[in-house]
This record gives C-alpha cells, sequence and structure tokens, in this order.
C-alpha cells in the first residue's frame, strides 16, 4: 500500500457502461465510480493505472482543480484597535466637559432637544408653515 503522503490520481467516469460488457461495468465499480460524471481520488499505484487503462473509452484522468484566484483573497482585513491618548494627557480642557456631552453641541440644532425632552418641529428651509383656513 502506498503511503499517504503518495500521488494521487483523480479518475471521471466520462462514458455510460450501457453497451459495454458486465467485466467493464465492474472495472469502474471496483474504483469506487457510482454516477457518470462522478470524480474519485485514488493512489497512483500500478494496480488503479492498470484498471483506469483496461477501460480508458469510459474513464478519464483529470488534473488537479485549480482554485479560482477570488478564493485567495480575502474579504475583509481585521485590523488592531487604536489607541486613544489618555484623558489627563489631553492638556486642553474640552468644551463640553463641565457637564454637558460634547456630542451633543456638535449636533446640528435641528437635532437638539428642546428642554421638555421633544424634538423641536421645525418647517424644512424654503417652505412656509401651513395656515389655518379660518381668516
Amino acid at each position: 500500500m502506498t503511503e499517504k503522503t503518495g500521488k494521487m490520481i483523480r479518475i471521471k467516469w466520462v462514458r455510460s457502461g450501457i453497451a459495454f460488457t458486465r467485466h467493464q461495468k465492474t472495472i469502474v465499480r471496483s474504483l469506487g465510480l457510482n454516477k457518470l460524471n462522478h470524480t474519485v481520488v485514488r493512489p497512483d499505484t500500478p494496480q488503479i493505472r492498470g484498471m483506469v487503462g483496461a477501460v480508458p473509452h469510459m474513464l478519464e484522468i483529470v488534473p488537479e482543480p485549480v482554485a479560482p484566484a477570488w478564493a485567495s483573497v480575502p474579504e475583509y482585513t481585521v485590523h488592531a484597535p487604536l489607541v486613544a491618548p489618555s484623558a489627563e494627557s489631553a492638556a486642553p480642557a474640552s468644551p463640553g466637559a463641565a457637564g454637558e456631552p460634547a456630542a451633543r453641541e456638535a449636533a446640528p440644532p435641528e437635532a437638539q432637544s428642546t428642554e421638555a425632552g421633544q424634538k423641536e418641529e421645525s418647517a424644512p428651509e424654503g417652505v412656509e408653515p401651513a395656515q389655518s383656513g379660518v381668516e
């Protein structure tokens, strides 16, 4: 028996066993081929080569499939997180350090909340507010 690191061959069944002898059909089945266009990997030994050589009109030795180029390219790359400087090393105090978060100051005025906690509704620019039908 060959070693596991020995050469291997890929055998493909390419022609039906109809109209061929029972002996030829059993050779194909003994290689482990079950259906037409089925491919198996077998050790590259003189015995296996002889079986394939007995029915060359029904079998084909195919090369190892080449992996597509896109399969070797990663979809994304994971980088190490960036380390932010510590709070003590920051010399100037930020404007939001006095108790109000800086994110609230950076938000546009439309997105800021009123003191009641509800968003102010304003008409889009260039559109006057709707007037009631009563004059």
